[in-house]
Order: C-alpha cells, then structure tokens, then sequence
C-alpha cells in the first residue's frame, strides 16, 4: 500500500499489535529504551511472554477490540499475524491512523544511522547473529541487536546498545498483510551473512525458487560499499552471489574460502581452531560450541566482528565465553543421571546437523530423540521423506502427531505414524507416541544413567521439559539397567 499515512516526525505513544510475540515484545524493549510509551494487545497473553511484557510496565489489552486503540497513538505497528480482517487492524484504516510493519519499525526506530549487521539464511541464524553480538560486546563496541532467541550473555533478545552497529536476525518469512516480501529487505543490510538457501516456510513460499528469489532480493538492496558474507558450501547460495554489487567473501571450513575454519579441533568442551583470512592466520580461537554447523557459524561471526573493527583478542574472550542461545543444544539439567536438552531445530537439515553435533559432544552415550513436527513446513508432506534421514544420529525416536493438522489440506499432511515406519524401515527404534504424556511415560521407564534425552520442537512442546524432570526425579532406584524397549 503507497497512500499509507507518514509516519510523524515526533513519536511518543506507540501501539504494538500481538505485542505477546517473541519479535514484538523485543520491540515493544527497544522502544521503550528510547522513552517511548508503548502500550499493545494480543489475542493469547500468558506467560512468559505477557509476564516478560508486563514487567517493562506495558498495559497488554486482552484480544482484539477497536475500542483497544483508544485515545489515538502517534503510531501502530501490526504484526505479521495480524489479518486485514481484524477489528484493530480495520480500525487503524478506517480512522486513517500512521500505522507500520514490525521491521519497519525497527528500521525508523533503531537502524538509522547505524551500521546494520544482518543475519540471514534458512539456518543457524539466531545462533550467529547471538555470537556476533557478543563478539562486538566483549571487543568493547557496543552494539545494539535484536534477535530471535534468547541471547543468554545478555540475559535478552534484544538491546539499543551504545555504539554504532546494531545486530539484525534476518528473517525471511513475510513482513504484515500489508507488504508480503521478506522481512530482512527493512533491515538495511551493510554487512549481510546468509548461511543457506534451503526451501522452508512452505506456507507462503511455493517453492525453493520462490524461496531463491526473496534472497536475490536481500542481495540485491546490499549497498556497493557494504559486504557480503555467503556459506561458500551451499549451492543454492552460490547460484544468487554473482548478482551482488558489493563486494563478498565466502566463508566456509572447506579449502578455497576466503574465510576459513583451518586444524579444526572437536571435542567434549567444543571445538579450537586456526580462522584463515585469504590463507593467512587471522589468529587461533576456541569455540564452546558443538558441531561443524557451529564452527562455520562462528567463522561467519568473527569475520563479521574483524570487518566491524573488533579486535582479535576481544573477539577470541568473546567467543570462548559465548553461553548460546536459550533452547539451542541448551541442557537443561540432569536428573539420575539422565541428561535433558532441548533445541529449536525444526527443518530436517537444522535436526540432521544437531543431532550429528550431539552426537560427537556426547559420544558413547544413548541419544533418545523426541521431535515436535509443529511448522507449517513441518505440519506437510513436503519433507515427510526428509524426515527419515535427519535422525540417522539418534539411537531412540519418539514421534507425537503433528498439532494442527485440521488446517493443513488433508493431501498435504505430514504423517508422524509413517515417520516412524520409514525410521523402523533403516533400522531405528522409533516408536508413535499418542502424546507428550506418553513420551514423557516411555522416558520414565526406559531412560538409563548417562542417556542423553533431547526435545526439538520451536513451540512449548506442551511444557515437555518440566515434565520429564519430574518423571525422572520420581523413578525409584533400580540395581538393574532398565528395559531399553517399552510401548508407547
């Protein structure tokens, strides 16, 4: 839409629309780090989210009501689940009220006059865009970010910071109902990462091509003077880098990157290893972090910090004291000796490299896999093949019904029953579970000292985590190991 009003040039009140999303209350953060009064409302407002956006002192109204936007703000910020049917939404048009998109927003509150860092790509970019923040904290510079995740050296997903680059996760997916292209051509990208090109968000994108397109876009808007940052080993990625006008340094731990992971080292702590610069020693560095996913991650990261201006020894503290992201190979604890983890991974290539990563850090040790098919990309059939390779490093699967799939065309659904007949089929032990208590049941009964349980899912996954904790907190002693096999 062209005729939209303009944004006013002073802007003291703001009303965020689903201000309970994880992105909208980061900016709900941001703004009232600028001393803008936000107040916001939302159709599900429970915690942690309505309790996070509470605690700002933020008055949350409860679902969608015209009379919600009363007195009139300076401006609305609709979110991308918003529908052009919703009463506040129609409200905002019909009073002629200065309204944006969440990235718009984030553009004219908090990328002008910075030097915008955005991470994009199908994978593993709220895990970089995190790193690289921190590696521009612990250099002294600053930054400002807003991420994804959260970010948990900095306790939050979002921040203005005091110097002049801010940190952007880039996302792909479509910016409000308004404007349907991808939300990173907002972010005003200087130095871009994209770690991949794969096809995902099968809900708005009908195919890899159309995916290809929207990250042509992104490449497109790089201005001449700024960087391009492309995973040299996705081939997807190397068909659109071409186009760029800017200039592009690929990254990879593969010979013939111009930035390069190189004597690369993995073990139980994570992973050491000489970062090449055109072929010469940009220094030796330690990484946390498990897996080759993460390694080219970091790689990525560093050379963002090192063309921001960091320094290498701010950069290499950084890194070695990088605590992740929350629900990203995050352990959660141990209970009798059973090590719970939970991750976000959803796409089968993000489940297939973390379970690989899983595997090295935890080699010897039993993997027992539950796996929420909760996307709309992971609720269809287009990765139901897919799916039965990604979990070739899990020795146990347990796979719930996808939630949702009345919405999805029944043609069109994925089958977690012939999931775990294709598992079965390759030799794994994968078992159908009715629901998360009888995961949490199977788990219970089977789990033995020293197995590692990990649930991925990018929802709640119907509180799972708590739950096993208390199941396995409430098993009695046994002098035997336990059955290895039970019904689910």
């Amino acid at each position: 839409m062209t005729d939209r009003p303009r944004v006013p040039e002073a802007v003291r009140r703001v009303y965020l629309m689903g201000i309970c999303g994880v992105a909208m209350a980061s900016l709900a953060g941001l703004l009232r780090q600028q001393g803008i009064e936000v107040t916001g409302s939302d159709e599900n407002v429970y915690p942690p989210m309505s309790d996070f956006v509470a605690a700002m002192g933020i008055d949350i109204k409860r679902g969608w009501d015209a009379a919600n936007i009363e007195p009139a703000p300076d401006l609305v910020v609709i979110g991308n689940v918003i529908r052009r049917e919703n009463p506040e939404a129609q409200a905002v048009l019909t009073r002629g009220l200065p309204y944006v998109s969440l990235p718009e927003a984030l553009g004219h509150f908090c990328l002008a006059g910075k030097t915008s860092l955005v991470i994009a790509g199908t994978h593993g970019k709220t895990t970089t865009s995190a790193l690289t923040a921190w590696l521009l904290e612990a250099a002294g510079l600053s930054p400002g970010f807003m991420i994804g995740g959260l970010a948990r050296n900095f306790g939050a997903g979002f921040r203005l910071g005091a110097g002049r680059h801010f940190v952007v996760e880039g996302d792909e997916y479509d910016t409000a109902f308004f404007d349907k292209g991808p939300k990173f051509l907002h972010y005003r990208p200087k130095l871009t990462v994209i770690t991949s090109v794969e096809f995902d968000h099968a809900d708005i994108y009908a195919d890899l091509a159309a995916v290809k397109r929207s990250f042509a876009r992104l490449i497109d808007i790089i201005p001449e003077d700024g960087l391009l940052l492309p995973y040299q080993g996705c081939p997807n990625l190397a068909e659109l880098v071409p186009e760029a006008r800017c200039r592009v340094e690929p990254y990879d731990t593969e010979v013939g990157a111009y930035w390069q992971a190189a004597d690369a080292s993995f073990g139980p702590q994570g992973t050491s290893f000489e970062l090449l610069r055109a072929g010469l020693s940009a220094g030796r560095f330690a990484s946390p972090l498990h897996g080759a996913h993460n390694l080219k991650n970091a790689v990525a990261a560093l050379a963002l910090g090192l063309h921001a201006g960091a320094g290498v020894e701010g950069l290499r503290r950084g890194l070695a004291t990088f605590a992740g992201v929350a629900r990203r190979q995050e352990v959660k604890g141990e209970v009798g000796g059973v090590t719970l983890l939970e991750d976000f991974a959803h796409h089968p290539s993000a489940v297939r490299e973390t379970l690989a990563a899983l595997r090295a850090a935890y080699a010897g040790r039993r993997l027992i896999v539950a796996f929420e098919p909760r996307t709309n990309s992971s609720r269809r059939s287009v990765f139901q093949a897919d799916y039965a390779t990604a979990f070739a490093s899990a020795d146990v699967c347990l796979i719930p019904p996808a939630p949702g799939l009345e919405k999805i065309p029944e043609a069109d659904r994925f089958s977690s029953e012939q999931l775990v007949a294709d598992l079965a089929a390759r030799g794994q032990e994968a078992h159908f579970c009715r629901d998360v208590a009888a995961i949490v049941d199977f788990v219970a009964a089977q789990a033995r000292p020293g197995d590692v349980v990990i649930t991925m899912s990018n929802g709640g996954f119907d509180n799972i985590q708590p739950r096993l904790a208390a199941a396995l907190a409430a098993r009695k002693p046994k002098s035997e190991a336990l059955p290895q096999r039970a019904s689910a």
